[in-house]
């Protein structure tokens, strides 16, 4: 016949299923195809020719694991074992290729590789990408794609429904590139007027949740399939292939399902999430906290001028040829009008503090080769040159410096926050790259500054007045007047004995200024310069110094002076190993006292390079203080001189720098860990609820359907109810339901203890016409609660989870009412026993 499939006595099933060719085909090119999209998922983070060969060679072996393992119909720790030793046979060739240098050598990358499966996790979020064959930061990888392919390839081939585990697994392989990649999206794609935001990041989602749609729908099918089989053989049930009205109503709802799944993922997401930072793993892991409770090194800036601490060695600085010109602490871009702190929280992971490889692209420039010891220098602010293109630690505490060093690319600064920063006997060699410094006569302004507070009043004034030209000979002049009409100065107070800054200065008469950055200092400073230029003796002396303070009012106020101008800028604490101003202090043979430190500004020009811009005022002219001189009274009044006394003034209400508000400083900051712990927790929740979620809402939904069968309707509907939920939890445990079968024929074919009484009592309810009362209701759903308790234990914990969160009960009512039946009992008129082959 036709339209029937003929089934005989000799095609019942075997143990493992009836086909099992058709099934490791499609399971094996499911998970080859999971391999492979797992493989461009997690390219981002290796981009080297070895992360290839791993992938080869390690789903190669994963895969004759599997089936060596299904052949012999091996148990879990055998496979385990194979596992193990596969792991670290091909560790070291494969995931720590650099140790293949001797027998030593590759003993050692055997402890590399077992330590990697356990920590090489956490370096693998912390280091920056690409991290290449760094160290054992392959083996991650190496697990999870000879682990993986393994797994998945050993539970697609089962016959049972134990197999759909597969798909998270399959799910747990893409994930790992995606979760551990960068924290920016791929380059838009253009195509004509559309424009694919996050194209490859798309490409990988569509084709991982596209390969795992197609393999549960073959499943799906093949199981029916395997299932009308069984039927047919055992109760000479007619098979058609023709789809019936509901097959071809499910066909297209999970047709149009996928669909809008699809241009969810390829359109709707990537644009509603255009412009925001990508969150993964790394994004809430590195030295964000310890940043932020740190004192920002421009607040601490004015107590390295103290006697007690100026003529301490910080660090010193060697190199064989000739050294760079700035030594660079900290790179403080973010000001709140009250502070310079260091940012590093933007969008792009150069603008993150991360760990580096073993070696990074520097760029183009002059390369070095220097070594710093650390003497003096403690805290987390670890002094670097130019462009870091690799860092080699030495010393008692090289392994824990390397692991604890993080580096932001974009401000060309790094941290140290191994047992909380750097420790005298520290010391590393460090390879730059210093480019070029562009002229600040001769850059461009961007004309984009970003957000940021708005200058103080004073000073926009007072550039308003001396502004001429346009672009960096603008700046390069204010700041040139600027500092011709400050003065250098240190401290409030000198007391009894010259201070050690000042034995440096020939000539120098002490002028007191007050510490601090804020926006009120930085307007106060410009308030004197407006009102010394409206001296009259002023002009007649050709002294218009007034603005008496350090670098660190005036890198300050430079730095803002330039974003007035359109130029983007930003703090820099530091030293200088050499300069062409003879005025500037630097560091002599490159020994670094503390006296040596300075802060300057950099700003950023039109092309994207940071320019340096030196800030300290000159010391050489004192300020005139006298002010303009009064027309006497006509009413000649004697004056009687007073006992003349220096009066110390006060320190300023928004003082907020050095040693006597540092209480206040770390009060303030005692919150600082709160953002930062609220995020990794929230990102964590998020993750959980997005696992987890799915999983309460099926347990929820059951609930919710068991309270309204026992408790909606006459009791004659709660007792129908209540058989339906005794099916419903047999089929959640694995049972199969027949529609043609009656209750007796059901309860027989589930075998529990009660399911016969539950049965009989059912029909009796339906069919029997008499009055039935809700205590015999009650007593029905408390027996239907016992036999669904027996369901769920007798197969384990394990069982019992996945029965909770199973569908099939649900799935099993979706066709809808009036659909043809696919079976037919027999004696019915429409029922033809099937031929059998001759």
């Amino acid at each position: 016949m036709t339209g029937s499939i003929p089934v005989t006595a000799s095609a019942r099933p075997t143990p493992d299923g009836p086909r099992p060719v058709p099934r490791i085909i499609a399971g094996s090119l499911f998970v080859g195809a999971v391999a492979g999209i797992s493989a461009v998922a997690a390219w981002p983070i290796y981009r080297d020719g070895a992360f290839l060969l791993l992938v080869a060679v390690g789903a190669s072996v994963g895969a004759a694991i599997a089936a060596l393992a299904w052949r012999r119909a091996w148990g879990g720790w055998r496979v385990t074992a194979a596992l193990v030793i596969a792991f670290f046979v091909l560790g070291v060739p494969l995931a720590v290729p650099s140790r293949l240098t001797d027998p030593l050598s590759a003993l050692r990358g055997l402890g590399e590789v077992a330590s990697g499966a356990l920590l090489a996790w956490k370096d693998l979020v912390t280091v920056d990408l690409p991290v290449g064959a760094y160290r054992n930061l392959l083996v991650p990888a190496l697990l999870v794609v000879l682990v993986g392919t393994c797994v998945g390839l050993l539970l697609a081939w089962r016959a049972d429904r134990v197999a759909y585990a597969a798909v998270p697994v399959a799910l747990g392989m893409i994930s790992f590139g995606l979760f551990f990649g960068r924290t920016t999206v791929s380059a838009p794609l253009r195509l004509g007027p559309v424009t694919l935001a996050a194209p490859v990041e798309t490409a990988v989602g569509i084709a991982g949740l596209l390969t795992c749609l197609l393999w549960l729908t073959w499943r799906s099918r093949d199981e029916r399939i395997r299932a009308l089989r069984r039927a047919a053989a055992s109760s000479g049930v007619r098979i058609s292939r023709r789809p019936s009205g509901a097959d071809q109503r499910r066909i297209a709802l999970g047709a149009g399902m996928v669909a809008v799944a699809v241009l969810a993922a390829a359109i709707v997401v990537p644009y509603a999430a255009r412009g925001t930072e990508r969150e993964v793993l790394r994004s809430s892991v590195g030295p964000e906290i310890a940043i932020s409770s740190a004192i920002s090194p421009l607040a601490e800036y004015r107590a390295l001028f103290d006697d007690a601490r100026a003529e301490d060695v910080l660090f010193t600085v060697t190199a064989d040829g000739a050294l760079p010109d700035r030594v660079r602490l900290a790179t403080l871009d973010s000001y709140d009008g009250e502070i310079y702190r260091s940012g590093g929280a933007g969008a792009l992971d150069s603008a993150r503090f991360v760990r580096v490889p073993a070696t990074r692209d520097a760029g183009r420039g002059r390369a070095m080769d220097v070594e710093v010891a650390i003497q003096g220098l403690d805290g987390i602010w670890m002094p670097t040159l130019g462009r870091l293109r690799s860092v080699e630690f030495a010393g008692p505490r090289a392994a824990s410096l390397a692991d604890r060093f993080y580096y932001r690319a974009d401000a060309g600064a790094g941290v140290q926050t191994a047992g909380g920063g750097l420790a005298p006997g520290d010391a590393y060699r460090i390879t730059v790259v210093e480019p070029v410094a562009a002229d600040l006569v001769s850059i461009k302004a961007p004309g984009a500054v970003g957000d940021g507070v708005d200058a103080p009043q004073n000073l926009r004034t007072w550039v308003e007045r001396h502004i001429t030209g346009s672009d960096g000979a603008a700046l390069a002049g204010l700041v040139s007047l600027l500092r011709e009409r400050g003065y250098l100065s240190h401290a409030l107070s000198t007391g009894d004995e010259t201070p050690v800054w000042m034995q440096s200065l020939p000539g120098y008469t002490f002028q007191p200024s007050a510490s601090g950055h804020s926006l009120a200092r930085v307007d106060a400073l410009f308030g004197r310069l407006l009102e010394r230029e409206s001296d009259r003796r002023a002009a007649a002396s050709e002294n218009f110094v007034a603005a008496v303070g350090d670098d660190e009012q005036f890198a300050t106020a430079v730095a803002l002076i330039a974003r007035e101008l359109g130029f983007p800028s930003r703090v820099v604490v530091g030293a200088r190993l050499a300069s062409a101003d003879p005025s500037l202090p630097t560091c002599a043979a490159g020994v670094c006292r503390a006296v040596d430190l300075a802060a300057w500004t950099e700003v950023q020009s039109a092309a994207g390079d940071w320019v340096p811009v030196d800030v300290t005022p000159q010391f050489a002219q004192s300020p005139s203080l006298d002010v303009t001189e009064q027309r006497n009274p006509e009413n000649v009044t004697e004056v009687r001189p007073d006992a003349v006394e220096d009066v110390v003034p006060p320190d300023p209400v928004q003082e907020d720098s050095g040693a006597d508000d540092r209480v206040e400083e770390a009060v303030a900051m005692d919150l600082a860990w709160l953002w930062p712990t609220l995020r990794i927790t929230g990102i964590a929740l998020l993750l959980l609820a997005l696992v987890v979620g799915p999983f309460v809402v099926i347990a929820a939904a059951k609930a919710a359907r068991r309270r309204t069968r026992r408790t909606q309707g006459d009791p004659a509907a709660r007792i129908t109810g209540g058989w339906e939920e005794y099916v419903d939890a047999a089929v959640d445990s694995g049972r199969e339901s027949t529609p043609v079968l009656t209750r007796s024929e059901l309860a027989d074919l589930f075998g529990t203890p009660a399911g016969s009484r539950l049965a009989v009592d059912a029909d009796h309810a339906v069919f029997s016409g008499a009055a039935t009362t809700a205590q015999e209701a009650e007593v029905f759903w408390r027996s239907v609660e016992e036999e669904r308790d027996v369901l769920l234990r007798e197969r384990g914990v394990w069982r019992r989870i996945l029965a909770t969160v199973s569908l099939r009960s649900f799935v099993r009512n979706l066709a809808p009412p009036g659909a043809r039946p696919r079976f037919a009992e027999r004696g019915s008129a429409g029922f033809r026993r099937p031929r059998t082959s001759p």
